[in-house]
């Protein structure tokens, strides 16, 4: 379930870039490169359903409200399980890459819905039931 969780949350391309200090983002792997935490996560149980707050239900304890996930340019991706170390930690590493609006992380496709250089919403859909939705925000360390 804990990789399950990371590949969900790395999922990271986009529809568009805004300006970020004054320097246009453009999206690709370069610019996505980096390291992220997930500071927010919401859930609808179906399309017309409200958005859930689904944080503490994806990251029950607080070890693993800190890790910090690192997409590396040349499509390495690392978990590392900062500050409260989980038993046992939660470090890891895979592969991810970025085509269109769709990264993929060790084989589990994901879309992106916003991509601002500082932040990436990202989204996945059929996730505990057909017509779900699981909204993930990575916000860059």
């Amino acid at each position: 379930m804990k990789k399950f969780i990371f590949y969900t949350l790395i999922i990271c391309s986009g529809l568009s870039c805004k300006k970020n200090n004054d320097k246009t983002c453009n999206l690709n792997t370069a610019s996505v490169a980096g390291s992220y935490k997930v500071t927010a996560a919401r859930y609808k149980a179906t399309a017309t359903s409200p958005e859930t707050d689904y944080y503490s239900q994806l990251f029950p304890d607080a070890c693993e409200r800190d890790d910090i996930i690192t997409l590396n340019a040349n499509g390495s991706a690392t978990f590392t399980d900062a500050g409260v170390k989980c038993s046992p930690p939660g470090d890891d590493v895979s592969t991810w890459s970025l085509s269109g609006n769709t990264i993929t992380i060790d084989g589990g496709p994901a879309n992106v819905d916003s991509f601002n250089c500082s932040a990436i919403t990202v989204s996945e859909a059929d996730v505990f039931t057909a017509g779900d939705k699981l909204i993930i925000v990575l916000t860059r360390q």
